[in-house]
């Protein structure tokens, strides 16, 4: 017999027709996989076992019931009914309530492993290491192909356009994945155990909890704990919590987040920098302000040496006349001595005159030496420069430079012409 030849829309329907007859309504028990909230307040998932697996929606006015939030992993009971999605011709469970059933395989091993690795220790908070503020490279733990690799790279180009990255490819799903997974943070292990990065990012896009399995390994986690640098872990979403988040030593709720955790933008360190510049000018000009007023105090104790000379000459005359008012009372007192003498011890007397002149003489001439206007009239000058300052030696001049000259009597100016040094 020739086959009735359908049109595809009538045909959708007959079968949805069909299914509607013989099956529905229908209760399905089964895992939440791959589940989807879009802003219309539907509910899409897909309820699967290890026999096969069925697309579900669960409309808004159905999902406003439900008296508990359902989340990846769950294991529940559903009520519905079996239709085909004609525009595709997708067959879908059209859930009308929704009830847990217990939890599914996949979350119990993942609570299981995570028991055991709490129980080691492995998510302490006392092992876990603060991320560099400023890292000289950044390693990186991705699929190529992934769209975490382009979140990444965006958020690090824009931020610390200047810092190396250090790529090491690997699988992130699949039975490979977990193998290329602990290969690739092995050879950035090595890479900072020679100083050549300071931090790692471990990331993925979001997926379902079969999707992300691969980080809820034990032997990634275990190859987690002994990076020689901080691992930062971004897998899935923010509501998608691996084993690796507790193994990291920070958890980021997205690739993206994970990226921006460990580069600080290069403006901030920019401000950063300024600020510190202020404060080491601010700190150098009040110690610049310091020291002059330090300078100016002892300039006014210096004082010019021409004052200091006027002052030592005003000493010297005042010991001059102390020392012969001295002189004189002591030649009035051998005046009385001799008188009180009698005439006998008259050539002695003499004699002793004698040398108290003789003393007299050489203390006067002492007295002399020391008067600084006996040396400017051996023809010796005194020269100070403009501002005072006592000129010594040639050196100090130069040619065209005025100085004055202090003689015994008077004072003259002079200008250099060439000095000359001996």
């Amino acid at each position: 017999m020739t086959p009735r030849v359908w049109q595809v829309g009538a045909l959708c329907r007959a079968i949805a027709e069909f299914l509607d007859a013989r099956l529905n309504p229908v209760a399905v028990r089964g895992e939440i996989s791959g589940l989807s909230r879009p802003s219309s307040g539907h509910l899409y998932f897909t309820l699967k076992d290890p026999q096969g697996q069925l697309r579900c929606a669960m409309f808004r006015r159905s999902a406003a019931l439900l008296d508990f939030n359902p989340s990846e992993g769950d294991l529940v009971e559903v009520q519905g009914r079996v239709a085909v999605y004609e525009p595709r011709g997708d067959l879908q469970l059209i859930v009308e309530s929704l009830a847990r059933a217990g939890q599914g395989a996949w979350y119990e091993r993942f609570l299981r492993l995570k028991a055991k690795l709490d129980a080691e220790g492995l998510f302490d908070d006392a092992r876990k290491r603060p991320l560099p503020p400023l890292p000289r490279a950044i390693g990186l733990v991705t699929s190529l192909g992934a769209a975490a690799l382009h979140d990444v790279a965006t958020a690090l180009r824009r931020r610390v356009p200047h810092l190396p990255v250090v790529l090491a490819p690997a699988a992130v799903q699949g039975s490979q994945a977990v193998a290329e997974l602990i290969a690739a943070l092995e050879a950035l292990y090595r890479r900072a155990e020679a100083g050549e990065l300071d931090v790692i990012l471990l990331v993925r896009g979001g997926g379902s909890i079969e999707d992300l399995w691969s980080f809820n390994e034990e032997a990634l986690a275990r190859t987690i704990v002994r990076s020689p640098v901080p691992v930062v872990c971004g897998v899935g979403h923010e509501t998608d919590v691996t084993i690796a988040d507790f193994c990291a030593d920070l958890r980021a709720p997205t690739p993206t987040a994970a990226a921006e955790l460990v580069a600080r933008p290069r403006a901030d360190l920019l401000q950063q920098l300024l600020a510190h510049e202020d404060r080491l000018r601010s700190a150098l000009l009040r110690r610049l302000d310091g020291n002059a007023q330090r300078l100016d105090v002892a300039s006014s104790r210096l004082g010019r040496p021409s004052a200091r000379l006027g002052q030592q000459q005003r000493r010297l005359s005042q010991l001059g006349d102390r020392l012969g008012h001295v002189v004189q009372l002591r030649l009035e007192r051998a005046h009385a001595r001799l008188d009180a003498l009698a005439r006998a011890r008259t050539a002695g007397a003499t004699q002793r005159l004698q040398r108290d002149g003789d003393r007299l003489h050489r203390s006067q001439l002492r007295l002399q030496l020391l008067d600084p206007r006996l040396v400017l009239q051996r023809g010796y000058a005194l020269l100070v420069d403009t501002e005072g300052a006592v000129v010594t030696r040639a050196s100090q001049t130069r040619p065209g430079q005025s100085l004055k000259a202090t003689l015994a009597q008077g004072e003259v100016d002079l200008t250099v012409a060439q000095p000359r040094l001996l």
